[in-house]
């Protein structure tokens, strides 16, 4: 089986696949100050935990958009699982063009999710992936990936809110009964979640403005839920796990 790894800013994303179906899916949180050999007994805790051994992985992909964790992760599957991991960057074939100045100063999780996107919705479409930071991928009906946009995340625009003003506290990211707040709780929880979707929802219209209205929208990340928790009509498609879909397809590529 294949082990993905969509190494985030606060949490790893853990996968196992079976040819193209994900069998199990897992987080741990991305602590930098852990060791190789503390990664590889969280990683034998959790296939232990369900059923798994190491013995079971023949081949392991990464994603990482923490240059620090990189060789740690390398070092642990190396030591751990006697298996090399393959590091996801602009070099590998990705089945798309990658039309950006610095190629390889492109996330490789932003890879991943466009990989993932064309192969299996099409395109033009725009991937937006809303984690510690939101991102916005545009690919056009080529698959030629052409850039897109990034805004904080949704948590790391309450966290800086809430460091800055010292009278707000940190409060639950849900949505209010009304976008006119009774308290200061749900006056932030408005101004937070209104007004992120918002960004959102303007992002990709003036994305669209030049792919073109046909332009298919797929979510992703861990805060798309609560952008969802009423229907928009923005969005077209919310796949949770697109970036470990797209680690598989990378790996099939390049195996």
């Amino acid at each position: 089986m294949l082990l993905a790894m969509d190494v985030g800013n606060t949490n790893i994303k853990l996968a196992l696949f079976d040819g193209k179906e994900m069998k199990s899916s897992w987080r741990i949180s991305a602590t930098i100050i852990r060791t190789a050999d503390e990664f590889g007994i969280a990683f034998r805790d959790i296939f232990t935990a369900h059923g798994y051994s190491f013995s079971d992985v023949d081949g392991i992909i990464i994603s990482s958009v923490v240059p620090t964790l990189n060789y740690t992760l390398e070092h642990a599957c190396t030591y751990y699982m006697h298996i090399k991991p393959l590091m996801v960057s602009s070099l590998v074939k990705t089945g798309i063009s990658i039309d950006y100045a610095i190629p390889k100063a492109l996330g490789a999780d932003r890879i991943a999710s466009s990989t993932a996107a064309f192969a299996l919705y099409g395109g033009p479409c725009i991937v937006v992936d809303m984690g510690t930071a939101t991102t916005f991928n545009a690919i056009s009906k080529d698959g030629v990936f052409l850039g897109g946009a990034i805004a904080p995340g949704m948590k790391t625009s309450l966290d800086a809110l809430v460091s800055h003003a010292s009278q707000l506290p940190l409060v639950e990211l849900s949505l209010p009964s009304s976008p006119i707040g009774k308290n200061t709780i749900t006056n932030m929880q408005s101004g937070i979640i209104y007004g992120y979707r918002g960004l959102v929802e303007n992002i990709i219209r003036e994305i669209k403005r030049e792919l073109g209205e046909e332009t298919k929208v797929i979510a992703t990340g861990g805060m798309t839920s609560v952008i969802l928790s009423e229907n928009t009509e923005f969005i077209d498609y919310y796949d949770r796990a697109l970036t470990l879909k797209g680690l598989q397809i990378l790996y099939e590529l390049n195996a």
